[in-house]
């Protein structure tokens, strides 16, 4: 999976701690979605998109 999570992030000068509270999750996850190392729930994807006041399929792109 590729993300746009860090780019995003970075561009509007939020911490992986901030996202993370304001998704509702760890620090961790963040880190973790970052490098595309974990798949989000539609849920989570759908919060981070929420934060970045972006559609889904703008900030995450799933490989087939």
């Amino acid at each position: 999976m590729k993300t746009r999570v860090k780019e995003l992030r970075a561009k509007m000068g939020l911490t992986q701690e901030e996202l993370a509270k304001k998704v509702g999750v760890r620090r961790e996850t963040i880190v973790f979605l970052e490098q595309g190392k974990y798949v989000p729930s539609l849920k989570l994807a759908y919060e981070v998109a929420k934060v970045f006041k972006e559609k889904i399929e703008k900030v995450f792109h799933f490989d087939e």
